[in-house]
């Protein structure tokens, strides 16, 4: 390095500093000036979410009669009617009509070789911005059979599927006593996650609800494990893409961890020279580049990341009940506030 170069760093490096301060302080700023919605309500809705349900769930959801969950298997059609059926029993409708919580797609939108396969929606209607729509999301599918080993997946991604089952559910219960959301809510439950993120793809170029109307999406994907990193201190989830498009998601977010849950949000794989790239790698990215603000919530990989080894006895069920509620909450806050998360500055310009 020139000489004189390396004469002007440290004055470089203290103005750099300064900036940093001075935008974190802002960051803060706005996260202690957010006003939390309903507080006392989320406390006790949040408590619908308990570990007891989401095992009795991800027990039948990863079991061996649903075959790995490929995409147009018939392990992943038991899947999706199980999550259709649980949608009826609850009373929570289908953004479609009153009997179909599918959106089907053509096996010619697929890779060779795959047939036909469905996403599962289920919505709740918003009572003073029922246009303004919140996606909540996670994939259906799995990997399936492999060289006649049944791969489960109950991490991948039954945990995210579950949860939404239960955030679902609580959103259901306030409704039923007086509480509905200001905005409505689309559970969005795709397929095709592991060959391509082929299901959100298609919802994105067939939207139910027009994409510039979806505030959000909040997207489950593997929130039932620890990784070696936090053996020790189990009390964390990654959050990927929360500071990307909207800086107004992501004080939100930090701003419901810290009144309820105070877990570690560790943003390691959200630098954008991390070399796993999962942005790239959820169904959430096809939200995100339509400049729609997102989240993804992941535990992290684990060494049994896609192996038949990835079965319920080795779930988290604590974790994943407080990572779901932390959805839940967050859900509850952009779906009751004043405002939509806006989009940053720079992507404004760009868009």
């Amino acid at each position: 390095m020139h000489l004189k170069l390396l004469s002007l760093l440290p004055s470089f490096l203290v103005l750099m500093s300064c900036a940093e301060a001075k935008d974190n302080a802002i960051s803060k700023n706005a996260i202690d000036s957010l006003i939390v919605q309903d507080s006392s309500i989320v406390r006790k809705y949040i408590n619908t979410i308990t570990a007891e349900e989401l095992k009795n769930h991800l027990e039948i959801y990863a079991s061996n009669e649903f075959e790995g969950r490929a995409t147009g298997t018939n392990g992943q059609k038991k899947a999706v009617n199980y999550l259709k059926h649980y949608y009826i029993n609850e009373g929570i409708q289908s953004p479609i009509n009153d009997s179909v919580y599918f959106q089907h797609i053509p096996a010619s939108y697929l890779p060779d070789g795959i047939d036909a396969s469905k996403n599962v929606l289920a919505f709740i209607e918003g009572s003073e911005k029922p246009d303004e729509v919140l996606v909540i999301s996670a994939h259906l599918d799995h990997v399936g059979i492999i060289k006649g080993e049944i791969y489960n997946g109950a991490d991948d991604d039954g945990s995210g599927t579950v949860a939404v089952l239960e955030i679902a559910q609580a959103f259901k219960q306030a409704a039923l006593n007086g509480y509905q959301p200001k905005r409505s809510i689309l559970f969005l439950h795709v397929t095709a996650e592991e060959i391509g993120l082929y299901g959100s793809k298609y919802y994105s170029e067939h939207p139910i609800f027009p994409l510039k109307n979806t505030i959000a999406d909040l997207n489950i994907d593997m929130i039932g494990r620890v990784d070696d990193k936090h053996i020790d201190n189990p009390n964390y989830v990654y959050l990927i893409g929360s500071d990307r498009l909207s800086n107004d998601l992501h004080n939100a977010s930090e701003k419901i961890n810290s009144t309820y849950f105070n877990l570690e949000l560790d943003y390691t794989f959200n630098a954008l020279n991390d070399k796993n790239q999962f942005y790239y790698r959820s169904d959430h990215y096809n939200f995100a580049k339509h400049n729609i603000p997102v989240i993804f919530y992941f535990n992290g990989t684990h060494a049994d990341y896609h192996k038949a080894t990835d079965t319920v006895d080795k779930i988290n069920f604590s974790m994943l009940q407080k990572r779901a509620q932390f959805v839940f909450a967050t859900a509850w806050q952009l779906a009751n506030q004043p405002n939509r998360p806006a989009l940053n500055e720079d992507i404004k310009t760009n868009h």
